[in-house]
């Protein structure tokens, strides 16, 4: 049984990179899952995703390239203020401007590096390196 979908992609994609796969399918699908996997995407850490339409939730289909040491979602979705992004990156990455953290935010869904620059805060989703 599913009680959080976000965060068990983000585990079948962490244990599909870790076992050398180069591509895993991720269900269900959803517009939140296909953002972050868009910021990933652009990031550098997945290759070409594709959306699956199998006549239930659908399923998302990501290549995956080698480039994530570890990732995971936040629980709870702490809130943060744009001044305080520094806190939360030492507190989930390993180094500083190493990895990323997904940030929702009034914005829509963004790395922490894009909502700096925009200047807002949100809530985390997740994290990346």
């Amino acid at each position: 049984m599913q009680y959080d979908p976000l965060s068990d992609a983000f585990t079948r994609i962490f244990n599909a990179e870790q076992a050398g796969h180069y591509e895993v399918s991720v269900k269900p699908a959803s517009k939140l899952l296909g953002q972050m996997l868009h910021i990933m995407q652009k990031s550098g850490y997945v290759g070409e995703f594709e959306r699956i339409e199998d006549g239930r939730a659908g399923s998302y289909r990501v290549e995956l390239i080698g480039a994530i040491n570890r990732c995971g979602v936040i629980k709870p979705r702490y809130s943060v203020k744009r001044a305080d992004f520094d806190k939360w990156e030492s507190r989930y990455l390993p180094a500083r401007d190493f990895g990323l953290l997904i940030v929702t935010t009034n914005q829509g869904i963004m790395d922490h590096y894009a909502a700096k620059k925009e200047r807002v805060g949100g809530r985390l989703l997740a994290y990346i390196f």
